[in-house]
C-alpha cells in the first residue's frame, strides 16, 4: 500500500505537461518498440527525418521551443520508466521524433557507436536534441561517434 501511496504522490508532483502526455508516450513507446523490432531499418529511416550523413547539425530554437522540447523530453523519460517492455534509447528517440514533429519544433536524431574499452565489443545508442535540449540519449557526442544524423531540416535549408 506505501508503494501505490509513493507512486501516486510522484506522479502529482510531475508537471502538468508529463501527466498529460502520459498515457499517450506509454503507447507511443510501445508502438515505437514494436515498429523497430518488426520492421528493417531501411523501411524506417525513412520516417525518422532527412538523412544528413555524420553532419552534427543541431538547429537553433526559440526559446519557447526549448521549453517545449524540455518537456517533451521529460515526459518521454518519465513514460519510459513504467513500461513493461525495453524502451532504450532508440524507441525513446522515435517517440520524441514523433512529438517534436508533431509541435513542429526542428529536431535532430543521432545514431552513435562506441567500442567499450573494459570489453572491446561496439555499443550504438540514438539521441535526440533540439536546440539547446538534449530531448532523449543525453549528450551522446561526449562518449559516442556519429555514424548518422537525420534532422526534420532540408539539406538545403
Amino acid at each position: 500500500m506505501k508503494k501505490v501511496r509513493r507512486k501516486a504522490t510522484s506522479f502529482l508532483r510531475q508537471p502538468g505537461f508529463a501527466k498529460r502526455w502520459l498515457p499517450l508516450l506509454w503507447i507511443l513507446l510501445g508502438l515505437s518498440r514494436m515498429t523497430i523490432l518488426v520492421f528493417s531499418f531501411r523501411r524506417l529511416a525513412p520516417h525518422l527525418g532527412n538523412p544528413v550523413g555524420i553532419s552534427a547539425c543541431i538547429p537553433l530554437l526559440t526559446p519557447q521551443q526549448e521549453n517545449k522540447a524540455a518537456q517533451i523530453g521529460q515526459a518521454i523519460r518519465l513514460a519510459a520508466r513504467y513500461t513493461p517492455w525495453v524502451s532504450n534509447c532508440f524507441p525513446q528517440a522515435v517517440t520524441a521524433r514523433l512529438l517534436l514533429g508533431l509541435y513542429g519544433i526542428p529536431y535532430s536524431l543521432y545514431f552513435g557507436v562506441m567500442r567499450d574499452p573494459s570489453t572491446g565489443e561496439f555499443k550504438a545508442h540514438a539521441w535526440v536534441a533540439a536546440g539547446r535540449v538534449a530531448v532523449t540519449g543525453g549528450y551522446g557526442f561526449n562518449l559516442f561517434t556519429v555514424v548518422g544524423c537525420y534532422t526534420s531540416l532540408s539539406q538545403n535549408a
